[in-house]
């Protein structure tokens, strides 16, 4: 009996402990920088002065800071991963030499690597000690920074921008001089889960909301492209058409750059770049930093799809918060920062270059907004992102054949790659998959297909009000899925853990089939089957030979409250399928002779690995 009761007691407690949540706060960060820059050598020196304000309920007495450029250098973590994983490397850090996949990495000229070096760091003018293991530095305090108080780190570092391998750096295959991304002594975000204090290996990225005081000089020749609100337009080159340029005995001017309530601050020069903006109505204004010539004469053509885009997107998402958005051209392909992307600027359609930049727009909401740990989460930021490019894409530059919804290609590359056998579960840590590929499905395609799934079992309407309502309770905050699967069961009274549990913590499958069909007089009754391993519930439709269609939902147990509405028309609700039965038999009051096609799914939002199998035309 004591042996019974004490297993209970400990069930409950371990049980307790699961279930809860700890206290949610945020940190706050504010910078302020001076940055002098070497162009022709392609370094800086640097200064920051880091206002940091602890508002968790612990005693801090370290902090963590990243150092990302350390990794481009040979023999990095970075260097070592993209030489393990061969063939299976992201193929932005590898190259092929013959018949063999190397790192890219390894042959950075010694003079080109990713360096800063950190002269002195203090706390309220008190030399502190710190450690650097590559990308992670980690500063001991000389005073504990208490709960809801604030300390003033200050320090001074010299870097070496590195050839641009990934993201950041000197010298970009288009021709950009500096694309400085990560660039500086950056503050780890922390929360009840600890320190983000991961390891750069080419991922994501983590930090708090903070607010940025930057002063840049640079020769005078520069133009610089940056997120944030430029504070001297008329003393600098590019942002007005007489500027009064007073250049130092050295040649340089200071750019003076503000922005707050951001996770970064970034930026890139070049003395080509040329500067166009135009304002979107109800914002926000919007900047072109780019080389103009026969390449990229598309950016001009995009922009009425553009300012189309933010206005889907404040009404449809949620409201963009900052006064400006920057589209720099400057990256490795695109890459989201604070109120700017840089992207690749040349392209060969509008369709690539709109979608382009519809994705690194849309993480304005799905990763500056709505600041989710991309290093532990990446498919809450790539895959929600995916979500709403492919829709903005759906409503402004639809293809020309028109398709059942926008997600249809995302759910056949899915198919094609569980065929593979190299699917990885959407839940591990984003540097941590076995490859890029791997990556990348997991990531974009499987978060994408969580909300086409969860607009498959709520209704789409209640997708587009769990959405609105996780921006109105989570902006400018750091959620995580737990929040957003709480606002999902709320709107629609379903239990939706199962579904979340079952498409981002596993690799199992969707696989439902029409096993037999049975035509009566006044009725047929089909027999459905579930081959897969993936329990859902079922749409089955009817299309009748005077081409209406009659939607039957049958709610899977699990769910606990049945879909009733849908943008697909009425529903008639059937009885409950148990997860654990294989079969389920479902009569119609149509004959053969009333029935055109019968089917699972005509929306086609069910993401089945067989979907062949799940029609019938009938003739």
């Amino acid at each position: 009996m004591i042996k019974n009761i004490l297993s209970a007691v400990l069930v409950f407690a371990f049980g307790s402990a699961f279930a809860q949540k700890g206290p949610y706060y945020q940190q706050k960060a504010k910078y302020k920088m001076e940055i002098d820059v070497d162009a022709e050598h392609f370094t800086y020196q640097g200064k920051q002065d880091i206002q940091y304000t602890n508002n968790s309920p612990d005693e801090l007495n370290v902090i963590y800071m990243h150092l990302y450029w350390n990794a481009f250098k040979s023999g990095s973590m970075m260097d070592e991963r993209v030489r393990s994983q061969g063939k299976n490397a992201d193929g932005r850090l590898s190259e092929k030499v013959g018949n063999e996949v190397v790192s890219r990495l390894a042959s950075i000229p010694k003079d080109q690597e990713g360096k800063q070096n950190i002269h002195w760091i203090k706390q309220n003018g008190k030399d502190l000690k710190f450690e650097i293991q590559e990308t992670i530095m980690k500063v001991y305090l000389a005073e504990p920074l208490k709960p809801n108080s604030t300390t003033t780190l200050s320090m001074e570092w010299d870097a070496n921008i590195p050839m641009q391998i990934r993201r950041a750096g000197r010298n970009n295959r288009e021709g950009i001089d500096m694309t400085m991304t990560q660039w500086y002594p950056k503050i780890s975000g922390y929360d009840y889960d600890g320190w983000a204090a991961f390891d750069y290996i080419g991922r994501e990225f983590h930090a708090p909301f903070s607010d940025f005081d930057v002063s840049i000089k640079i020769n005078k020749d520069y133009v610089i492209g940056a997120g944030g609100t430029l504070q001297n337009e008329n003393q600098v080159k590019g942002y007005t058409t007489q500027p009064n340029i007073k250049a130092d005995e050295q040649g340089k001017v200071t750019w003076k750059w503000t922005a707050n309530n951001i996770l970064d601050f970034a930026w890139a020069a070049d003395r080509d770049y040329s500067v166009d903006t135009f304002t979107v109505l109800g914002g926000p204004k919007v900047y072109y930093v780019y080389q103009k010539n026969e390449k990229t004469q598309l950016w001009e053509t995009t922009k009425p799809y553009v300012t189309k885009y933010f206005q889907l997107m404040n009404n449809q998402f949620g409201q963009y918060v900052w006064p400006s958005y920057s589209f720099i051209q400057g990256g490795d392909g695109g890459m989201e920062y604070g109120m700017c992307t840089m992207i690749l600027g040349e392209s060969r359609s509008m369709e690539g270059l709109l979608g382009l930049m519809f994705h690194e727009g849309s993480h304005s909401w799905y990763q500056q907004m709505l600041a989710t740990n991309e290093s532990t989460k990446p498919w809450l930021d790539e895959g929600f992102t995916e979500y709403a490019t492919d829709f903005a894409m759906a409503k402004i530059y639809p293809p020309a054949t028109p398709q059942a919804n926008p997600f249809i290609g995302a759910i056949k590359s899915y198919i094609n790659w569980t065929k593979s056998g190299k699917e990885e579960p959407a839940s591990w840590l984003a540097d941590h998959h076995d490859g890029g590929t791997a990556y990348s499905f997991a990531s974009y395609v499987k978060g994408e297909l969580f909300l086409v799934g969860l607009n498959y079992i709520m209704g789409e309407q209640n997708l587009d009000k769990t959405l609105k309502e996780y921006y109105e309770q989570w902006h400018l905050k750091h959620p995580s899925d737990r929040d957003l699967v709480h606002i999902a069961q709320k709107v629609s009274g379903m239990d939706l853990k199962w579904f979340h549990n079952y498409w981002i913590n596993t690799t199992k499958t969707i696989d439902y089939a029409i096993k037999e069909v049975k035509y009566n007089s006044d009725s047929t009754t089909i027999t459905l089957s579930n081959n897969g391993t993936l329990p859902m519930p079922i749409d089955f439709n009817i299309l009748t030979q005077d081409n209406q269609v009659f939607n039957y939902h049958i709610p899977l147990n699990m769910m606990r409250t049945p879909k009733t509405n849908d943008i697909y028309g009425e529903i008639t609700v059937m009885p409950y399928w148990n997860w654990t039965t294989k079969e389920y038999h479902l009569t119609i009051p149509y004959n053969k002779a009333q029935i055109k096609a019968l089917g699972i799914d005509f929306s086609q939002r069910l993401a089945d690995v067989h979907p062949e199998d799940n029609y019938i035309e009938v003739k």
